[in-house]
């Protein structure tokens, strides 16, 4: 079996104007999103054998912060200049040439092409947007990545940093 998780960007800053889109950073919402995720996938119980980063400024530290929550070595975190501004084909060519010894593989990045490329994948799952610092996590019953294709994965869960604020007060609920 293989694991892949999508995890789009937590929220950016537009407050530099000066700054091309590819170095934009986390704006103060994104910095608390990222970390809360990571805690919620090790809650999960979540091991990644693999991640692979867009080299962009917001994925970058994105991909950081959770992987310090994961335990996931950041000197050991990949960052692919094929994940920024993606197609659903490049995607699929990163997961195809993983080697097969990796069974979890976690993508940071973007959308419009994460949300595009989870609905392909998964049959069972639909949405319009996987939101910032969002996590799609889909199960694949094959041996190797090269077999994944269209509709062949099942939905594992759906996490996104809304599910765990309360509509009034806006705040993180209590996960630990």
């Amino acid at each position: 079996m293989k694991i892949l998780y999508l995890l789009r960007h937590a929220k950016s800053s537009w407050s530099n104007p000066e700054l091309t889109d590819f170095q934009r950073p986390l704006n103060k919402q994104g910095k608390k999103d990222a970390p809360m995720m990571g805690k919620i996938l090790a809650n999960k119980g979540v091991k990644i054998d693999l991640l692979i980063s867009s080299p962009a400024e917001r994925a970058k530290k994105t991909a950081k912060k959770v992987a310090k929550q994961i335990a996931y070595p950041k000197e050991k975190i990949i960052f692919n200049q094929e994940i920024y501004e993606a197609r659903i084909a490049d995607l699929l060519n990163i997961i195809h040439q993983t080697p097969n010894n990796i069974n979890s593989l976690m993508l940071v990045g973007h959308n419009p092409t994460f949300t595009d490329l989870a609905n392909l994948l998964c049959g069972n799952f639909h949405t319009e947007n996987i939101p910032t610092a969002g996590v799609f996590a889909v199960a694949f019953h094959c041996k190797t990545w090269a077999e994944i294709e269209e509709n062949t994965g099942n939905l594992l869960f759906f996490e996104y940093p809304k599910k765990y604020k309360t509509q009034n007060e806006g705040k993180a609920l209590n996960l630990y």
